[in-house]
């Protein structure tokens, strides 16, 4: 899958998240990349943010620790 894609859902994936009560915010996006995308899928977006992470959203950022 390219890498633009998996950034794109990635990011969509926060901005639900983003507007959801608490403070477990960044939690909750990776338990959901965690659950629904596969080990390919995880490591190629961590690969990606290793090398720029500069188009994925702040909470995305946050969750890579615990994905």
């Amino acid at each position: 899958m390219p890498h633009e894609k998996l950034i794109r859902m990635a990011n969509q994936i926060a901005t639900f998240f983003a507007t959801q009560p608490g403070s477990d915010q960044a939690e909750r996006v990776a338990a959901h990349l965690n659950d629904f995308w596969g080990p390919e899928m995880r490591a190629e977006l961590k690969a990606h943010a290793a090398q720029d992470d500069s188009d994925l959203s702040p909470l995305v950022k946050d969750a890579l620790p615990l994905i």
